[in-house]
């Protein structure tokens, strides 16, 4: 089959003008995006000359490579975070943080505690679990809400953004070929330091600027019985064994001490053991230990998988953009023209990530349609971990930016903190357009001397 666009050009032509159909699908006709992304690679496909067989083999490869990689981490991710949710070891942290703080650095505590939660709960939950806390406190020292609120939703950013096993970051890697090790190695610093800026700092700004009241049933209610909350050392000890197991494997690869145990840490090390390996801590200790039975245990795990399915099923179809685009041939022509241009792939993966977030609103469809479109350039393989990890960070960061009225997040910040669409353009808004470019400035400046 010859192309319809003809050269070099023409290639370039047929990915724009398929991922334009793209967005075209999602933002005005509110078609869902797996079907958007899967019709935009097609067209790629067919507008680029490729044959009927290799656009259904892009279609293959891009689904099983794609989930085999992932698939596993996303459902025992989401057991280990439900069993961590229903426990109250999510709340326990950060009772226990603002306990260590005081109520004069409650706000990093709150930052330091949504940014652990958010690694193995979804953001949104984690909101719900901990937004509570933050009320309480403005209660408590009759602040504006948001003194409070912003440091919690900055970390709750970084940590669902930035830090495996969370699922963006964990399909990013996958898609570019990084050990997860390197990218929670990059992604915690770059990630603190934008829950800095971003939280206790533009927090502050904002509640002073802002007075926003305490939601009436919020003040009305009591405090939390602690008593009843699981220990804040062990809840902290089990979210560290996946993320230290992982960061484990990746050292021992390359520091000589540690080859005699390299072949085991290579083994616990695996994202799959070492996550099996925290959810099955975290049902006994967390779960049976605090009352709840075998059989409650696993409706809760079970019903933790049902939002799985649409983020495995996006992910997939980025993976299919992925492999459209190799298999054409666009990748070395993006590749060349990005090589040409003299711009960092870390700056380009940034762009990129941010553009399609403007447009399209969703994290998870930015980070897949990034990572599908550089990780189809040449050369991806031969770049070091090191340097791959501040790709994903860079994704990552180009994810997060301007939040605004075609993301859900945006309107679930708004109703549950209490409001209107102006103030959470100019508080909520700026905060995740901060995460995301000072997470990215900090990838960026460690790329330098990967």
């Amino acid at each position: 089959m010859e192309s319809i666009l003809p050269g070099s050009a023409g290639l370039i032509l047929a990915a724009i003008i398929g991922l334009a159909v793209l967005l075209v699908l999602i933002i005005k006709f509110k078609i869902h995006a797996m079907l958007s992304i899967l019709i935009g690679a097609i067209i790629i496909g067919l507008l680029a000359g490729m044959p009927f067989e290799k656009i259904v083999q892009s279609v293959d490869d891009g689904m099983g490579n794609t989930l085999k990689g992932i698939a596993l981490l996303v459902g025992l991710g989401s057991m280990f975070g439900a069993i961590l949710e229903v426990s109250g070891g999510a709340q326990a942290m950060a009772v226990a943080m603002v306990n260590k703080f005081g109520d004069k650095k409650a706000a990093w505590a709150l930052g330091i505690t949504g940014l652990i939660v958010a690694m193995p709960v979804f953001f949104d939950a984690g909101l719900i679990i901990l937004i509570p806390l933050a009320f309480s406190l403005a209660k408590k020292t009759k602040k504006s809400s948001l003194f409070y609120a912003i440091p919690l939703l900055a970390g709750l950013a970084v940590g669902h953004a930035f830090i495996p096993p969370t699922p963006g970051p964990v399909l990013v890697a996958s898609m570019l070929g990084v050990d997860l090790g390197w990218v929670i190695l990059i992604g915690i610093p770059c990630g603190i330091v934008a829950m800095i800026v971003a939280g206790p700092v533009w927090g502050s700004i904002c509640g002073k600027k802002y007075f926003v009241e305490v939601p009436e049933h919020i003040a009305n209610q009591e405090d939390f019985d602690e008593s009843k909350l699981p220990h804040f050392s062990t809840v902290l000890f089990i979210i560290l064994i996946p993320l230290v197991l992982i960061v484990l494997k990746s050292l021992s690869g390359v520091i000589p001490s540690m080859k005699g145990v390299a072949p085991v840490f290579n083994f616990l090390g695996q994202p799959f053991v070492a996550l099996l390996l925290a959810t099955f801590v975290a049902m006994f200790v967390l779960g049976t230990k605090h009352g709840y039975t075998m059989p409650e245990l696993e409706k809760i795990m079970t019903k933790s998988l049902e939002p799985t399915g649409l983020i495995l099923l996006v992910t997939a179809c980025g993976g299919v953009l992925r492999y459209t685009l190799q298999y054409s041939g666009l990748g070395d022509v993006i590749g060349n023209a990005v090589a040409s241009a003299g711009f960092p792939l870390v700056i380009v993966a940034f762009i990129v990530a941010s553009l399609v977030r403007i447009c399209v609103g969703s994290a998870t469809v930015a980070m897949t349609m990034a990572a599908g479109i550089i990780s189809a350039m040449p050369g991806i393989a031969s770049l070091s971990p090191v340097y791959l990890a501040c790709v994903t960070a860079a994704i990552a960061g180009g994810a997060t930016v301007c939040s605004h009225f075609n993301d859900s997040g945006f309107w679930l910040v708004k109703s549950l903190v209490g409001l209107d669409e102006k103030t959470t353009l100019k508080t909520w808004t700026i905060m995740e357009t901060l995460v995301g470019s000072v997470g990215f400035i900090a990838a960026l400046i460690v790329s330098f001397f990967a």
